[in-house]
């Protein structure tokens, strides 16, 4: 899930003007992008994990998903599984588009007033990308080779995934994985989720353990809080993260905006205060994740078992920084 359903914006399609794309590469500004570049803030991921937000692409290599989560800001009907005679482009052509539409979408920025050069200039060179803005994309069949490439240009990757490609999943070694959890028990899973496959319960299951296998890439699991439909059972949650023995659990509300609004009351939208209890609550039975995180404005919050949740190499005196003349103190 990409974090562009917090700006309210609807939904938009590859077809969209407001999606830009290269095949079946697409990329979209994210909100705390053009908030970074203004000085406006930045994304909950900076607070917790480092990520600069204006030297941040969001990208998806697939406009295609194989679930029908209620919650989900886009249109469904869009999102057609059936992925027919794609050719796939090979990971360097969709880097290569990636930094191409980014460097298009932030193009009429640098005659902005309100953005400063230096950020403007930093922003062109973008060191994060957050495979995460549409789809499902380990339905891209190179998707671990896309993690390398971008790795190969000094770009870290956070990969978001709904947990039903397992077998891609234990090949992939992004940055920072995360899979979604949004129900702990099939029942739920079923009426909140909605997947097109009948064995998307058990492949997310058999997830967790590709999850817990994982020694080098963080592991981050999040559920969206829905009320009156997944916000329930913290003991429940708290069992089923922990066979994925995750480094980071994130908490986050649903937002009521673009097509959820089709299908939710804005009444099942969870106030913050209402997130961080439901959060603590599942930390009473996860002990080792003893640490809390939340940024309100974002409706969100973290359990992690360690005080500094930031990617070490992103820290401003690593190596990650030392050749990059953009980088600030």
């Amino acid at each position: 899930m990409s974090d562009s359903e917090e700006s309210g914006d609807g939904p938009m399609q590859v077809s969209s003007p407001n999606y830009h794309s290269v095949n079946h590469t697409a990329a979209q500004t994210c909100g705390w992008t053009k908030n970074a570049l203004t000085g406006d803030g930045k994304c909950y991921k900076y607070a917790f994990y480092g990520i600069e937000s204006h030297r941040c692409m969001q990208m998806t290599p697939v406009v295609k998903c194989n679930e029908r989560c209620v919650f989900c800001w886009r249109d469904h009907a869009g999102h057609a599984y059936e992925l027919g005679d794609v050719e796939w482009d090979d990971p360097a052509a969709v880097a290569d588009a990636t930094l191409e539409l980014q460097r298009e979408l932030l193009a009429g920025y640098g005659g902005n007033d309100e953005v400063p050069r230096d950020v403007f200039e930093q922003a062109m060179e973008p060191r994060h990308v957050a495979i995460s803005l549409d789809g499902e994309p380990t339905l891209y069949p190179y998707l671990p080779e896309l993690i390398d490439e971008f790795h190969e240009r000094d770009i870290t990757t956070f990969l978001v995934s709904n947990g039903t490609n397992p077998e891609l999943l234990s090949r992939c070694d992004p940055t920072q994985l995360y899979v979604s959890v949004d129900a702990a028990e099939r029942h739920t899973f079923d009426n909140v989720v909605k997947a097109v496959d009948d064995d998307a319960w058990e492949n997310l299951v058999d997830t967790m353990d590709v999850l817990a296998a994982k020694e080098d890439t963080r592991t981050v699991l999040r559920t969206t809080l829905v009320k009156g439909e997944n916000m329930k059972d913290p003991d429940w949650y708290a069992a089923f993260y922990e066979r994925a023995d995750p480094d980071f659990v994130e908490l986050k509300a649903y937002m009521h905006v673009g097509h959820s609004r089709g299908r939710l009351d804005r009444s099942a939208m969870p106030a913050h205060e209402e997130v961080v209890e439901f959060t603590e609550a599942v930390a009473e039975h996860m002990p080792e994740h003893d640490e809390i995180k939340d940024v309100p404005q974002s409706r969100v919050a973290v359990l992690s078992k360690e005080a500094d949740t930031w990617v070490p190499k992103l820290k401003k005196d690593s190596d990650f920084w030392a050749d990059d003349p953009l980088v600030d103190d």
